[in-house]
């Protein structure tokens, strides 16, 4: 607001505390949505094998979808901690990869639309963000907001790939029970919109994908597909996971023939297959961090796969 300051008799701009609905523009023809399921992808928190962007990315390369509000990243987002890309051709600039943060209406395989939010995770005025988001859960009567995303674990990529979910009330979560207690762990603005959503009344929940650590920092489509599996299960959404299952398939595929290629880390596998299974055939113990077995340290799992992971990056 333009305020007329009479002591210096001059004009100035009056800040006033930014607003959640200042935060994003809507479209102008918007639809009567039937209780749609929100899904959010926020880049800049923890992803490990990429499991979260992979679902993401898939979901718009192969589903009808358009923008229904994009989100002001000027007010959200530090450019000097995590600057965009210029293009620069001899002598100019020629592109600007400006970020975006958008509101999408996806429609499945089978007709259904539902929502996607995806862009980078704001870094700061987290409380208005969520505010913001909640005001368009709102808005469009989602049922139920969903995030998912990869964490590493100390687990072989040979065995099935586990998750740990978690919700805003007790009767949306029909997986096992999650290996860990009750910890603290770093913040991300999906998981404060998980719990203020759930202050709020409204259901959500996410789900942590087991990614093996020494894949972590790669991307591994397996664990996108077993992402996506879930969230189909528990969203009911009609999601078809053909390509990101053909492209798991070609990445095992690659995974072995580099484990088979060096006996120091085909037996660091083995070990945590040894592990794995004395968990998995155990009933008695709680959780995989109870087990006894020794394990790798990171150290020496970083040690031991550094060439690994080298030649990974070499093929790609």
């Amino acid at each position: 607001m333009l305020v007329l300051d009479t002591r210096h008799r001059r004009f100035f701009w009056e800040v006033g505390p930014l607003r959640p609905e200042d935060l994003y523009r809507l479209e102008a023809d918007l639809p009567s949505l039937d209780h749609p399921v929100l899904l959010h992808s926020l880049d800049g928190f923890m992803d490990a094998g990429s499991a979260g962007r992979l679902v993401r990315d898939h979901i718009l390369e192969t589903l009808e979808h358009r923008v229904l509000a994009t989100f002001d990243l000027d007010e959200l987002i530090d450019y000097r901690a995590r600057r965009p890309m210029l293009t620069f051709d001899g002598d100019h600039y020629t592109d600007y990869e400006k970020p975006v943060l958008r509101l999408h209406l996806v429609e499945d395989s089978v007709g259904q639309e539902f929502l996607l939010l995806a862009g980078p995770e704001p870094d700061r005025a987290w409380d208005t963000f969520v505010s913001a988001v909640t005001s368009l859960v709102e808005k469009f009567g989602v049922r139920l907001a969903v995030t998912v995303h990869g964490i590493p674990m100390g687990v072989p990529h040979t065995r099935p790939i586990g998750l740990t979910a978690h919700a805003t009330k007790p009767e949306l979560l029909t997986w096992p029970k999650s290996p860990f207690g009750k910890v603290q762990v770093p913040a991300s603005a999906a998981a404060l919109l998980e719990l203020r959503l759930g202050e709020s009344g409204h259901d959500a929940m996410g789900f942590a994908v087991h990614v093996p650590h020494y894949l972590a920092q790669s991307a591994y489509p397996g664990a996108a597909v077993t992402a996506l599996e879930t969230v189909v299960n528990a969203t009911g959404l009609a999601i078809p996971g053909d390509a990101l299952r053909d492209a798991a398939a070609e990445t095992d595929r690659e995974i072995a023939s580099q484990v088979a290629g060096s006996e120091e880390v085909k037996k660091v596998v083995e070990a945590l297959e040894q592990q794995y299974d004395a968990f998995a055939g155990s009933m008695d113990r709680e959780s995989l961090l109870a087990e006894e077995t020794p394990m790798p340290t990171a150290d020496e799992l970083a040690a031991q796969f550094e060439r690994f992971l080298a030649e990974q990056d070499g093929d790609s």
